[in-house]
C-alpha cells in the first residue's frame, strides 16, 4: 500500500492547524460579534457564539449603507484608491522585477537586499518619515516649490494617500513578480525575435502572457492589505475626505459604542476580497489548463 498520500497529508497538518487557529477561529469570533448584541450599560459588544441565535438586523443597515447610504462614498473611495495604487505599483514594479530577472546579473542579490531593506524599519516609522518629507517645511515640498509646484501634500490629499499605499506595499508586488519572471524560459523570447517579432512585440505577446500568474498573485497580495489599511491614511491625511473602509472599521471598533458595525464592515470587506480571490483562483486555474494543453 502506498503511504505517500498519508505522508503529504501529514506535512499539510501544521499549516492547516495554523490556519484554523489564527484565521478560522478569529474570523468566527468576528462574526459572533457582528451578529451579536450590545451591553445596554457598558455599551460593549456581547458576542453570540451560537449561530442559531445570531441577529441580522444590524447587518441589513450596514450593507444598505455601503450600497446606497452614508458609507457608499467610503466604499467607492477605497476601491478607487486601491485600484489606482495597484496600477501605479504595476507600472513601477514590473520594470523593476523584469530588470532583476533579465538584466541584473551578478548584482541581483544586492538589488534584492535593497528592495527588502525597508522591511527592517517599522512601517509606522517609514510613514512618519514621509510626513517629515511632505510637510510644508519638508525637503520634498521645498524642492517642489523650487520647481514651481505649490501643493499641500498633507492636507487631505488623495494623491498622498495613494502614493503612501504604493510605497508601503510595492515590495510585496516586486518579489512575486520577480519569482515568476525568473522561472520563465527566455528561449521563447529569443524564438519570437528569430521569427520576426521586435522587442516590444516579444514583450507584449510572449513575456506578459507567460507572467500572468505572477501578475495575478502580486495584485492579490497587495490588494488585500491595501483594502483594510488605515494607518497610511491616518498618518498622511487625517481627513474625513480621504477615509477608507479601514478607517471606518477602526473608528467603530475603538472609538465608538457600535463595535457591531465595525465587525460587520470587516465581514463586508472580507466578502468583497473573497470575490476578488475567487476571480484570481479561476484565472490561475484557467491559465494552468492552457499551459498543460
Amino acid at each position: 500500500m502506498d503511504k505517500s498520500p498519508r505522508l503529504w497529508t501529514g506535512f499539510a497538518f501544521p499549516g492547516t492547524a495554523w490556519l484554523l487557529a489564527l484565521f478560522a477561529v478569529p474570523f468566527y469570533a468576528v462574526a459572533c460579534v457582528a451578529f451579536g448584541s450590545i451591553d445596554p450599560i457598558f455599551r460593549d459588544a456581547v458576542p453570540r457564539w451560537n449561530p442559531l441565535t445570531w441577529d441580522f438586523s444590524e447587518s441589513k443597515i450596514i450593507f444598505s449603507s455601503l450600497i446606497n447610504g452614508p458609507l457608499q462614498g467610503v466604499a467607492i473611495r477605497t476601491i478607487i484608491y486601491v485600484v489606482c495604487a495597484m496600477l501605479l505599483s504595476f507600472l513601477i514594479g514590473f520594470p523593476v522585477a523584469y530588470f532583476l530577472a533579465r538584466h541584473a546579473g551578478k548584482r541581483k542579490l544586492m538589488y534584492l537586499v535593497l528592495i527588502i531593506l525597508p522591511f527592517w524599519v517599522n512601517y509606522l516609522m517609514r510613514m512618519l518619515a514621509w510626513v517629515n518629507l511632505l510637510s510644508p517645511s519638508g525637503l520634498f515640498s521645498r524642492f517642489m516649490n523650487i520647481l514651481g509646484v505649490h501643493y499641500n501634500w498633507l492636507d487631505g490629499s488623495p494623491i498622498t494617500v495613494t502614493l503612501g499605499l504604493v510605497y508601503g506595499y510595492i515590495p510585496f508586488l516586486i518579489l512575486p513578480l520577480y519569482a515568476t519572471l525568473e522561472r520563465l524560459d527566455w528561449r521563447l523570447i529569443d524564438a519570437a525575435r528569430d521569427l520576426g517579432a521586435n522587442s516590444r512585440q516579444a514583450f507584449r505577446l510572449v513575456t506578459v502572457p507567460m507572467s500572468k500568474p505572477g501578475l495575478f498573485a502580486a495584485g492579490v497580495l497587495i490588494a488585500l492589505p491595501m483594502s483594510g489599511d488605515y494607518y497610511t491614511n491616518d498618518l498622511l491625511s487625517r481627513s474625513p475626505s480621504t477615509e477608507m473602509l479601514g478607517n471606518q472599521i477602526d473608528f467603530f471598533l475603538n472609538a465608538s459604542t457600535q463595535p457591531q458595525r465595525g465587525a460587520l464592515l470587516v465581514l463586508a470587506l472580507s466578502i468583497f476580497l473573497l470575490i476578488f480571490m475567487s476571480f484570481y483562483l479561476r484565472s490561475t486555474r484557467q491559465h494552468a489548463r492552457e499551459t498543460t494543453r
